[in-house]
C-alpha cells in the first residue's frame, strides 16, 4: 500500500492517532518533493558552516534572498485558471525560487515564496485549516498567515516574501514582481521598476520618479 493509500476507516484504539501520524507523514513527504537536491546542499552547507554564521551572511545579503533583485523579472505564466481553494507551485523570479500561488475562498489571488524562513524547507497550502487556510512547513511546524504571509506559528523568525500575481482576462494566472520578507507593496515595486518603468513609477508615486516619467513623454 503506498504512502497516499488509507485503509478503510475501523474503530481500533489506536486509529484517531496513526490517522494524525498518517498525515504528518504525507505533509513531511509533500515538503520533500519541493526540496530539491541543490536546495539541500545548500541547506547542509549553510549548517556546516554554523547557522550564526548563515543568518548574519544573510542578514547582511551575501547570500541569495527570495525577491532580492534590483530589476523588474520577467513576467511568467503561473497557471491556465486557478479555482478558490486551489494552488499551485511554480518556479518565480528565477529557475531555483520555489513559489507558491493560491486563490482563497473570496476569490483574492496571493502569492509567496514556498521556502520557510527558518530553514528552507518547502511550504505547503492547507486549504481546510481556519477560515482561510494556511501555509504550512511540516519540517518544525512553522505555519504562515495564508492572506498576509506573516508567521502565525513555529519557529520562522520572518514572514514569506510575497509574489505579485495578476489574473488576465482569459483566467490565466502570472507571476509579475518579487518582495523581500516583510517589504511594502510600494517599495517593492518601486525598487524593481527603477530607471526602466518610470511612467510605472510616476504612477505609483516612488520617490524621483516624476522628472523622469514627464522627461520621457517629452
Amino acid at each position: 500500500m503506498s504512502v497516499t493509500e488509507q485503509p478503510a476507516p475501523g474503530n481500533g484504539p489506536g486509529q484517531e492517532s496513526g490517522d494524525a501520524a498518517a498525515d504528518q507523514l504525507r505533509d513531511r513527504i509533500s515538503a520533500d518533493s519541493l526540496t530539491t537536491r541543490r536546495d539541500y546542499l545548500r541547506i547542509v552547507a549553510t549548517v556546516s558552516g554554523g547557522l550564526a554564521v548563515g543568518g548574519v551572511g544573510v542578514a547582511a545579503g551575501i547570500l541569495h534572498r527570495h525577491g532580492d533583485s534590483e530589476s523588474l523579472p520577467e513576467p511568467k505564466k503561473v497557471t491556465d485558471r486557478l479555482a478558490p481553494g486551489q494552488s499551485v507551485a511554480f518556479r518565480f523570479p528565477g529557475d531555483d525560487d520555489r513559489a507558491v500561488a493560491v486563490r482563497l475562498g473570496d476569490g483574492s489571488l496571493v502569492g509567496y515564496s514556498a521556502v520557510c524562513t527558518h530553514l528552507a524547507c518547502g511550504v505547503l497550502w492547507r486549504e481546510d485549516r481556519g477560515p482561510e487556510g494556511e501555509l504550512y512547513c511540516p519540517c518544525h511546524e512553522g505555519v504562515f498567515d495564508a492572506r498576509t504571509g506573516e508567521v502565525t506559528a513555529g519557529p520562522p523568525p520572518r514572514p514569506l516574501p510575497k509574489i505579485f500575481l495578476t489574473e488576465q482576462a482569459d483566467g490565466s494566472v502570472w507571476a509579475v514582481a518579487t518582495a523581500r520578507s516583510g517589504e511594502p507593496a510600494k517599495d517593492a515595486l518601486c525598487r524593481q521598476f527603477g530607471d526602466d518603468h518610470p511612467l510605472d513609477a510616476a504612477r505609483l508615486g516612488c520617490p524621483g520618479t516624476a522628472r523622469a516619467a514627464e522627461s520621457r513623454r517629452t
